[in-house]
């Protein structure tokens, strides 16, 4: 499950963002809360809470209103789930509807899989098709309402200001069966066409590139206004996940993305393997 430092951290960062674009220093911060700047310099850095009162003095001395001030309130929120996904609560188990609220709010996001394509990149039928497999007893209802989720996932792929994405599949991903073999065709060209748009990478790690011990293990990193203090790794497991935003953690799977991505094919070499296989008899 998500821990609150990770909120905190966010609503820290977003804080500082804010005091510097208003060219405020901390000490100034701090006496609009009657407090030491250095309580302005702990909540910075994610390292306490803030009330609701003292945050909305501080985001009055900023000047943010409207939608932002609201997000920076839900996230000094102790115990709030947020409203984005509720109309799916019964779709999204608690530990992934705070993963798909992170995953919208990024500014970049990496992706290792090995053994399925990700998420936010499968079509209507590959989703319907696995779902089936890997939840048998489901009702057709709710599988409905997962495939609305995920769908509705991929809109930031075509957002304005769309996050920078980058993928890396194991050959296992792009080669398994999921359906038949019209829908791989059509998962395969899909991801073909995304990994054309200007802010996707999108790499395939062969069978035969060096691999390292951990390559495996799916996870994401999230990374919120470009700002890599603020990293957050997604693991997954099969009734739960683990949310790390310890330094030490992060810069892990930060290394091993690195190496895997060393490993793995070039964007040009990737996207025509994948035609190869969508195209071959």
């Amino acid at each position: 499950m998500a821990t609150p430092t990770i909120q905190r951290r966010r609503l820290g960062n977003a804080l500082k963002r804010a005091r510097e674009q208003a060219v405020k220093t901390q000490d100034e911060a701090a006496e609009q809360i009657d407090a030491a700047a250095s309580k302005i310099s702990r909540l910075e850095l994610g390292q306490s809470g803030i009330k609701l009162t003292d945050l909305t003095l501080l985001l009055n001395f900023y000047g943010v209103s409207g939608d932002e001030a609201e997000w920076m309130k839900e996230l000094a929120r102790a115990g709030r789930q947020r409203g984005r996904w509720s109309g799916y609560l019964g779709a999204i188990p608690d530990w992934f509807r705070t993963y798909v609220d992170l995953e919208a709010d990024a500014s970049e996001l990496r992706w290792y899989q090995p053994e399925v394509v990700p998420g936010i990149l499968q079509i209507e039928s590959y989703i319907r098709a696995m779902n089936v497999k890997a939840q048998p007893g489901v009702s057709q209802e709710a599988m409905d309402q997962q495939l609305k989720v995920r769908l509705e996932r991929q809109a930031i792929l075509d957002e304005p200001h769309a996050p920078i994405l980058n993928f890396i599949l194991s050959e296992s991903a792009i080669r398994r069966n999921i359906g038949d073999a019209g829908i791989m065709r059509e998962q395969l060209l899909h991801l073909a066409e995304v990994a054309e748009r200007p802010n996707v990478e999108l790499q395939v790690l062969p069978f035969n590139a060096q691999t390292f011990g951990a390559a495996w293990v799916g996870f994401t990193i999230m990374r919120f206004d470009h700002d890599a203090a603020s990293d957050v790794v997604y693991l997954e497991d099969y009734t739960d996940a683990t949310y790390l935003d310890r330094p030490d953690g992060v810069q892990a799977y930060t290394a091993l993305w690195n190496r895997l991505q060393s490993a793995a094919l070039g964007q040009v070499e990737s996207r025509n393997m994948i035609l190869r296989l969508a195209n071959a008899d």
